[in-house]
């Protein structure tokens, strides 16, 4: 896994299959504990994404252009 200024993070599984994530990476993605995370498999890798209240997604898009033409059925 690649942190910032490019250096690679190994972590071990426990023979409970559990991974600690490492704190780095924690902080930066603002993860907590208790919090849950969706687990994906993607082609040959394991991704972790953590699942956020649809609340703090408010103005993800802000400035999107919304004047697009649009299908009758669709406005």
């Amino acid at each position: 896994m690649l942190i910032d200024g490019g250096q690679m993070t190994v972590v071990t599984v426990s023979p409970k299959y559990q991974v600690v994530i490492p704190q780095e990476v924690r902080e930066s993605m603002g993860i907590k504990p208790g919090e849950k995370v969706q687990v994906f498999r993607y082609e040959d890798r394991i991704e972790f994404v953590p699942v956020r209240k649809m609340s703090t997604l408010r103005g993800l898009v802000k400035g999107i252009n919304t004047s697009v033409k649009r299908e009758k059925d669709r406005v």
